[in-house]
């Protein structure tokens, strides 16, 4: 038997395309199918009953409210901690915000002395042969996850300016820290490029 040839298609002589069939099979399964019939939606200008409830679902009536007399609201606290004018939230500058971080970094650090018996903090960043105790946020210094080589501790503004130092924390038996975490680290500092940690001074919860 002789092969069939494919006839060439070309702009003048365009070949035929298939027919569609007149029942695709993915029909038989298409969400459509599946519905039941619907009105048409009309176009937006013309629709009407705008506003009309045409399905509920449950008690259609709700709880009514209604206030009797006047209401008062008080302050609690000490005057001076309460907010004395609106403001926007999140909207806050970054200078406040840096403020109130350094505030809480050295509430918390106060928690830590008194509560492990610590002396006063050092610099985190200044070199020192001997253990020095020190005070600071845990931190990252990269994009990535935290790991035992990324750890670098942000020392408080008081004692370290806010100064950066990378911690080694190979001499302690184990450790569990989080980004943001506020601790209380002894260790050697001996070149001020990396600290040594040798204890590890954490917030307990009573």
């Amino acid at each position: 038997q002789g092969s069939q040839k494919r006839g060439n298609s070309t702009p003048e002589t365009p070949r035929p395309k298939r027919a569609p069939p007149s029942r695709s099979p993915y029909g038989l399964f298409s969400p459509g199918s599946f519905s039941p019939s619907v009105t048409p939606s009309q176009k937006y200008s013309s629709r009407g009953g705008r506003g009309e409830v045409v399905a509920s679902f449950g008690s259609v009536q709700g709880p009514a409210w209604s206030g009797r007399g006047g209401c008062a609201v008080s302050l609690f606290g000490c005057p001076e901690q309460s907010l004395s004018k609106p403001y926007k939230s999140m909207f806050q500058k970054a200078l406040d915000v840096r403020e109130v971080l350094a505030e809480r970094v050295e509430e918390l650090g106060e928690v830590l002395r008194r509560h492990h018996g610590l002396d006063s903090f050092s610099s985190a960043v200044l070199p020192a042969q001997e253990p020095v105790t020190v005070l600071g946020q845990i931190g990252c210094d990269g994009n990535g996850k935290l790991n035992a080589k990324s750890v670098l501790l942000v020392g408080d503004r008081e004692h370290s300016g806010g100064g950066q130092v990378p911690l080694d924390l190979s001499e302690l038996p184990e450790y569990s820290l989080f980004p943001g975490q506020v601790v209380a680290l002894e260790g050697t500092n001996s070149t001020g490029r990396r600290m040594v940690v040798t204890k590890l001074y954490e917030v307990t919860p009573p």
